[in-house]
């Protein structure tokens, strides 16, 4: 496959936990930029926000600790604390749920890190611009290098899977697949905070 080599944009590559993964534009961003100090300041660190998915009035908050762990109880802490926050500075108008949670086993990948941190597990990656012909790829990850995400993938014409580097910045989704490795692997290093439920809140 022909890969053409692309680096990470300045701005991900300035700040490997503000990705346009993270909080897309809209008031995901907006509660983002909100947030993030307030988290970061209790020791978690915001992996994705989205708004609107479920019911159109519903804010969800994926986050963890430095370590990856997420616990019932650290999602209760956040969940007041970033409930707080959004009280005094009101960014969404009317009424909306929060929804504070771990990142869950199949977790997305969301930043650089995230890559890393989890190679050797299977994830599905699709790309918002095609690369060598294909926007969704499925394989093995081998980390990150040089601002692209290396996976092991099956690739036509080839006998052997190949290693391919594709863009951080095209990345539109990312997430792990679910298996009995990753399960193990997940409860290995999270103990109890992948069976955390999500912390739900009423907000206006």
């Amino acid at each position: 496959m022909d890969l053409v080599p692309a680096g990470l944009d300045s701005k991900a590559e300035g700040d490997a936990l503000d990705t346009h993964l993270v909080a897309p534009h809209g008031i995901p961003r907006k509660v983002f930029d909100l947030l993030r100090g307030p988290a970061e300041g209790a020791g978690f660190e915001i992996v994705r926000i989205r708004f609107g998915l479920q019911d159109g009035r519903t804010l969800q908050i994926m986050a963890e600790r430095a370590d990856g762990s997420m616990s019932v109880e650290d999602c209760e802490e956040l969940s007041r604390i970033l409930s707080a926050v959004l009280d005094v500075e009101d960014p969404i108008p009317g009424e909306y749920n929060l929804e504070v949670s771990s990142a869950g086993i199949d977790r997305p990948l969301t930043r650089l890190k995230d890559f890393d941190r989890w190679q050797g597990f299977d994830a599905k990656i699709e790309l918002s611009e095609a690369v060598g012909g294909r926007k969704r790829f499925r394989g093995l990850l081998q980390g990150v290098e040089d601002g692209e995400v290396l996976v092991e993938s099956d690739v036509e014409g080839f006998s052997e899977p190949q290693v391919l580097g594709l863009p951080f910045h095209k990345v539109s989704e990312a997430k792990l697949v679910m298996s009995d490795d990753l399960i193990r692997e997940s409860l290995k290093r999270q103990g109890p905070a992948d069976d955390a439920p999500d912390a739900s809140s009423d907000g206006e």
